[in-house]
């Protein structure tokens, strides 16, 4: 094989040799690994090379001494398989000592079919000779390898119509019938048994139960008939309290239930130019219920994953196992982009038949036009991990002048609430973003650390939030020690700190501020002369001098 893989032509995108003479980046092994894994795939072959101890270009035997010991490359294995997809690793790793030197050959298996392989979440592939990121393209390309089944709509053989939960089933029933109106079958529907009425939702396959029927509308015991497929939805609970429950089908009622175990309390915002408080809800339950059912549709039921709720303070996160399947978050929030395909369409379209979602794209839109309409932060989606998508929403404000900016600027449209919105997150923004902001007077400071303009503030008569990005200059602060220790009478590092540290400019780290501080002490000691240290270097007690 080794000599095989030498007589090949000199760009081989499936292969690559390496001196290694003594050692190798680790974080290179892994990121040829998945350049290699998935070339093998777009190639049609089986396997990708890596040959460690053969010169590249004349592809002359030249040996290598990386990791000496077999023991050594044999724990590669475990080591690669933490940082990949589905934890995929080599093949087999040959070690051949020849004549000219030490050879090893990593044999790494070619990209399943539908699935390019990711080292540390990043997708590698190979131009020629040269390593880099794998195209859009060619993601594209290998994901588009996979079967077109669509596991929502297979039939549970053993499966009967007394399998499912009988109050659920006239309660979808009814809902049904609500949203079709406008059909030309409305009026036979009451006269439908339970069996023509599934077969129309699209939960049955000429009367024969599917996987989707016992999602949406199965007993608790049916959900055996998926495995080894999971469904189930997690809610838990983490701060200084901690609770968690789990929640089977049938899911059509039971997302009700899962909602009601959220604490969605009502709280005011009070801009101070305004004589009526605006009161909201801490969560919009249109905004919750979109999201999990969202979750429902778009889970990735073969990974054997759970779907989580996790409820922390003043934040929801909503998990589903699989990739975010089609397009990007972008092309539903700032497009119109309709999706032309779903991972379970047949789950989609009962669930769409049922009231539950939208199949047209504009959900995702709209849980951001939502979260606009009530002055909190835009949601934010984790798309980073192919294996899972994960949806962040606030129900608590991140920075008064974003909120105070929204409630009075009505005309502010989503593009620019989403640029804001990653303003106050202290999340990156491009020049032309920051420069388009500047200029029509909503930021302040220089790219790439803006916040919100300080006449944003002013708008309100509220100036009180803007001192949290805007320093003063070094008197005010030597002014306010001053002040506390001639009331104190003395004070230690720990209270001083206490004392400026959120009077300092918020663009500043924590570690900067205290950095800050030390020096205005230095100065105020050694420069000044107002103040001195009366206890050890260690422990100091400062006094006005």
């Amino acid at each position: 094989m080794l000599d095989e893989l030498r007589a090949l032509p000199k760009e081989t995108e499936w292969v690559e040799f390496k001196e290694a003479k003594a050692s190798f980046s680790f974080k290179e092994l892994g990121q040829y690994f998945s350049a290699l894994s998935n070339e093998a795939n777009l190639k049609g072959k089986e396997f990708g090379w890596l040959v460690f101890g053969v010169e590249d270009k004349a592809r002359k035997i030249i040996g290598t001494r990386y990791r000496p010991d077999r023991s050594g490359l044999d724990s590669l294995k475990a080591e690669l398989a933490q940082k990949t997809t589905n934890h995929i690793t080599f093949v087999e790793i040959h070690e051949l000592h020849l004549p000219e030197g030490r050879v090893i050959m990593f044999q790494i298996p070619a990209a399943p079919r539908g699935i390019p392989i990711t080292w540390e979440k990043h997708y590698y592939g190979r131009d020629g000779e040269s390593l880099g990121a794998l195209n859009l393209q060619e993601i594209e390309q290998i994901r588009g390898q996979a079967t077109q089944s669509d596991w929502s709509a297979e039939i549970c053989e053993e499966a009967s119509i007394g399998d499912l939960d009988g109050p659920t089933v006239l309660a979808a029933k009814d809902a049904f019938k609500a949203r079709s109106r406008d059909r030309t079958f409305s009026s036979e529907i009451d006269r439908w048994d339970v069996a023509a009425f599934l077969d129309k939702a699209k939960l049955s396959v000429n009367g024969k139960i599917t996987n989707a029927a016992i999602i949406l509308l199965g007993k608790p015991e049916a959900t055996h008939f998926l495995s080894p497929s999971v469904a189930r939805i997690t809610w838990k609970l983490e701060g200084e309290e901690r609770a968690y429950e789990h929640f089977d089908p049938p899911f059509y009622t039971n997302v009700n239930k899962v909602y009601q175990k959220i604490r969605n309390i009502r709280y005011k915002i009070l801009p101070e130019n305004t004589l009526l408080p605006i009161e909201i809800n801490k969560y919009e339950q249109w905004v919750i219920l979109e999201a999990l059912n969202n979750c429902i549709a778009h889970q990735d039921y073969s990974l054997q994953s759970r779907i989580i709720v996790t409820e922390r303070t003043g934040e929801l996160i909503f998990t589903n196992a699989g990739r975010f399947f089609e397009g990007t978050v972008d092309d539903y929030t700032l497009g119109n982009r309709t999706p032309e395909k779903y991972r379970n369409f047949f789950l989609a379209q009962a669930m769409q038949n049922l009231g539950m979602i939208d199949t047209v794209g504009s959900g995702i839109k709209t849980m951001f036009i939502q979260q606009r309409k009530r002055y909190l932060p835009m949601p934010e989606y984790d798309v980073s991990d192919p294996q899972k998508v994960s949806l962040k929403i606030y129900g608590h404000i991140l920075d008064e002048n974003y909120t105070k900016l929204l409630i009075e600027r009505a005309d502010i449209d989503l593009k620019t609430t989403i640029l804001l919105d990653k303003v106050q997150k202290r999340q990156a923004i491009t020049k032309e973003a920051f420069a388009y902001l500047k200029k029509n007077g909503l930021v302040e400071g220089r790219y790439p650390n803006p916040y919100i303009a300080l006449h944003i503030a002013a708008i309100t008569g509220d100036q009180s939030s803007y001192i949290k990005y805007r320093a003063f200059d070094k008197k005010y602060y030597k002014d306010l020690v001053m002040l506390y220790l001639k009331e104190k009478g003395s004070a230690s590092r720990q209270e001083i700190d206490e004392l400026l540290e959120n009077k300092l400019s918020d663009t500043l780290s924590k570690k900067q501020k205290l950095n800050k501080i030390h020096n205005l002490l230095y100065e105020m000691s050694k420069k000044d002369k107002a103040i001195k240290n009366t206890g050890p270097r260690k422990s100091p007690r400062w006094t006005t001098g």
